[in-house]
């Protein structure tokens, strides 16, 4: 990736690689410290949840998955305000609602604009991406490039980048 979300360059089966890969990392520090892991998918679509669940022992740390792709999901089923749902407010908000609804020590969100149109005023790979974990929660706005299949693999793969960052600076504060 070059720093503005674009992976032009990589196939989808590197993508789907490297998801693997990242999903598999994960497991790794949040297995070994029994931390547990959910996500709140829109934009991703449950691509996240099919990742975090093909990797080693997920039946210990992984607790599911809450697909809210409609706006009236995302408010009824994971206490998100009613309003646009494309913004970086909404990806941390629904983190928070996967973490009370499944009790997960990380959480990841994601919203966003798939495209092939725009969709609140904002263009098509506009994704918002929210990783809550015991040190907080922070939330990151990229843009893709692509067709819409090509903007959820991107936004999947950055999602799980995203989430095993927040695991293993929280993991590094566990050993001091």
């Amino acid at each position: 990736m070059d720093g503005t979300g674009n992976e032009s360059a990589k196939s989808a089966g590197e993508s789907a690689g490297e998801a693997a890969d990242l999903a598999a990392r994960l497991a790794a520090v949040v297995g070994q410290r029994g931390a547990s892991v959910a996500a709140a998918e829109s934009v991703t679509a449950g691509s996240l949840a099919v990742e975090l669940a093909a990797a080693e022992n997920a039946s210990t740390w992984f607790r599911g998955s809450v697909v809210a792709y409609a706006p009236e999901a995302k408010f009824s089923l994971l206490g998100v305000d009613r309003g646009p749902v494309i913004t970086a407010g909404v990806a941390g908000q629904m983190a928070a609602g996967a973490a009370r609804l499944l009790t997960a020590d990380f959480v990841v969100g994601s919203t966003g604009v798939g495209g092939p149109e725009p969709a609140e005023g904002r263009p098509p790979g506009t994704v918002f991406i929210a990783v809550a974990g015991p040190a907080g929660c922070r939330v990151r706005e990229y843009s893709f490039d692509g067709d819409p299949s090509g903007v959820v693999r991107q936004a999947t793969t950055q999602a799980l980048r995203d989430l095993l960052d927040c695991s293993e600076q929280w993991a590094r504060t566990q050993r001091q």
